[in-house]
């Protein structure tokens, strides 16, 4: 039937507990959840929204541009036979000059650890107020995935009645308790075994000021508290 509703669909997985943004984010973007299919870590949503209609009066001109296109295309091929291979040569020619597809530098693949040098949106949120609009956006649609940013602890304090538990919050750049810019990075009751200290002079315990570069996975955002919750994966010093 001609005015029966087409619809695209869109399969999204995101950490627990970061469902809620990833639905506010799809749907600010003209998308409706199907289906929410809860997992041990993570969840499957399942989305759809409605395929624009085919602009036929746009493809009737465009097909009536095509016939002109294709006369005139035929009446310069009828004039222009003794040049044939001639332009054939420069056709080769100009091709050769054309540069290789590449990716852009801003859109990493899914495997590839996400950092302010291939992600423009992580540059950028490097730099935001830890309240502002872009760590909602960021955290929504890159729960799961895995940073890595160079930058120091700003604060430490046992998780609890915990004694070798800790809640640890990040900040990027070397500035430890200082920090002004950037996201309240934060590590939630973990040891510090659990950041899997590794490079040159790795040291028996850490402390508020240390510096090291982070490789976290993206868990959430709180913007209530402004607090961008991680999971560690690795902790270098440098």
């Amino acid at each position: 039937m001609a005015d029966e509703v087409k619809y695209e669909y869109k399969l999204v997985r995101t950490v627990r507990g970061a469902d809620g943004l990833m639905i506010s984010k799809m749907q600010k973007d003209g998308w409706e959840l199907v289906e929410q299919l809860p997992g041990k870590l993570r969840t499957t949503l399942n989305f759809r929204r409605p395929k624009p209609p085919v602009p036929w009066r746009l493809i009737g001109a465009g097909a009536a541009v095509l016939v002109v296109l294709a006369a005139v295309i035929g009446t310069g091929v009828a004039l222009g036979d003794g040049d044939e291979e001639k332009g054939a040569s420069a056709g080769s020619t100009v091709g050769s000059d054309k540069p290789s597809a590449t990716p852009p530098a801003d859109e990493p693949t899914a495997a590839e650890v996400i950092t302010a040098q291939n992600n423009r949106e992580f540059a950028a949120l490097l730099k935001a107020d830890p309240c502002d609009e872009p760590n909602v956006d960021f955290a929504a649609k890159y729960a799961g995935r895995t940073i890595a940013f160079d930058g120091s602890i700003r604060y430490m304090a046992p998780h609890g009645d915990y004694r070798t538990r800790y809640d640890f919050l990040l900040g990027p750049g070397d500035e430890g308790s200082q920090t002004t810019d950037g996201p309240n990075f934060k590590y939630e009751d973990f040891s510090t075994g659990d950041l899997n200290l590794t490079g040159k002079d790795v040291p028996a315990s850490v402390a508020v000021g240390d510096k090291f570069r982070f490789v976290a996975e993206v868990v959430e955002y709180n913007p209530v508290q402004c607090l961008f919750r991680l999971a560690p994966v690795s902790t270098e010093t440098r």
